[in-house]
């Protein structure tokens, strides 16, 4: 297997150079210099509207239009460009397909949604709202009896849920509070095989990658999902989100939402009301060119797995740490899964409960006036997830979070641990 050199990849982020320690990479990564070369280039040289028969037009056109959905299609395996929808962000890419399905929505459907990031949640419970439909919820629950707040999402917790009415079910394929991997492909055959036995019709899966994308490959034609979303700004690229929708669910299910006389049947341009940023699409075009440049390969899938080995190197002590026996017996819960492997990704949440607790704000708050690393706390917008957790929490104090990516080394890692020794040992 590729191994990954860190220095090299380090030296693609300008931010970098300054020494501080960005550690909420789930909420946002930074982006590489060619990222901004990109935008800047598209801005300085092809900033004019698309669709006109002037050259610089045609440039601009093919650079948003045909390069953006290209290369966003290689991080989905995607069979086609056509399949991508560009849009500001994940919540809206998926508010905007709840409202292209909803012709094609029954009263009485019922939908399965878990309580993680409430993009992929919101939108379809305000299109069950507005159709009749039914939203059951797939619960994660504990796996350590030891530690309640040890949650995740198990198979044989969802298919009860099943019936012959099932047609929407959306979950995460990685928690951007628990951390921990969903076996996506795993889950979707499970699922189809028991709603055909239980006499369902028509069941689409609805996968949120935001927290997935930065940390392995999605493969939307293996898993045999419908939608699946991802956002680029936390992929080390702009504020933006890509959503792919499987074609022959284009064909039979969705409706356009885009200007009526546009003839976009079976394109997924359908959902994508407005031109997006243009300078920010074609920007996204550097994310596939620095992700193989990573490896010598040239293989995107490798790619994520040297990605995936380092950040088992900086996971395995922090996690390691923070489950040490002194650290239980001090209060402090892992919240999700507590053992690092392959199912398990460097997004570490926890908090510190028992006779001498200490909100997470206030974990947050030393790591500030320290300065120099850049950590957070709350319920990260999954906001269902962090309120049904039991013994109850603050839902706004939520959780510390901590969220490190391959560009982070393991002597960040060793000066987070310090910090955090300070602040329990008292």
């Amino acid at each position: 297997m590729a191994t990954l050199d860190v220095s090299k990849a380090r030296a693609n982020f300008p931010s970098l150079k300054s020494g501080y320690i960005f550690a909420d990479n789930a909420g946002g990564s930074q982006a590489t210099k060619g990222v901004v070369d990109k935008i800047s280039d598209y801005l300085l040289n092809t900033n004019v509207q698309l669709g006109a028969d002037y050259s610089t037009s045609v440039q601009s056109t093919t650079r948003v239009l045909t390069e953006g959905p290209t290369v966003a299609a290689k991080l989905f395996n995607a069979e086609n460009p056509e399949e991508i929808v560009f849009s500001a962000s994940s919540t809206m890419n998926l508010e905007n397909l709840s409202r292209g399905l909803e012709k094609d929505i029954q009263e009485g459907d019922e939908f399965i949604i878990t309580g993680e990031h409430e993009a992929n949640v919101g939108p379809w419970k305000k299109l069950a709202a507005r159709r009749g439909a039914i939203v059951k919820l797939w619960k994660a629950t504990p796996t350590n009896p030891e530690n309640p707040y040890s949650v995740t999402l198990k198979i044989d917790e969802l298919l009860p849920l099943v019936t012959s009415k099932t047609r929407i079910v959306a979950f995460t394929a990685c928690s951007n509070i628990l951390g921990s991997i969903v076996p996506v492909k795993e889950v979707i055959a499970a699922l189809r095989a028991d709603a055909k036995a239980k006499g369902a019709k028509k069941v689409e899966v609805s996968v949120d990658c935001v927290a997935y994308a930065p940390h392995r490959f999605i493969d939307a034609r293996d898993w045999d999902v419908d939608f699946c979303v991802f956002s680029f700004y936390k992929v080390y690229g702009p504020h933006a989100s890509v959503l792919y929708v499987r074609s022959s669910v284009l064909q039979t299910s969705v409706s356009s939402i885009a200007h009526h006389f546009l003839d976009v049947h079976e394109k997924a341009y359908k959902l994508q009301p407005g031109g997006p940023g243009y300078e920010i699409v074609y920007g996204t075009t550097a994310v596939v060119d620095y992700l193989l440049s990573l490896t010598p390969s040239n293989d995107l899938a490798k790619t994520f797995e040297a990605i995936a080995a380092h950040e088992q190197e900086i996971l395995t002590p922090l996690l390691t740490y923070l489950t040490d026996p002194a650290q239980r017996a001090r209060g402090v819960r892992v919240v999700g899964d507590e053992k690092p492997g392959p199912t398990r990704v460097p997004t570490i949440s926890f908090v510190v409960i028992g006779q001498n607790p200490i909100k997470s704000r206030d974990i947050v708050d030393v790591f500030d006036k320290k300065g120099g690393i850049g950590i957070r706390y709350g319920h990260f917008y999954a906001y269902t997830l962090v309120d049904g957790l039991s013994p109850k929490l603050d839902v706004n104090d939520g959780v510390v979070r901590i969220s490190l990516v391959h560009y982070n080394t393991i002597e960040e890692v060793q000066k987070i641990i310090s910090i955090l020794k300070e602040i329990l040992n008292k």
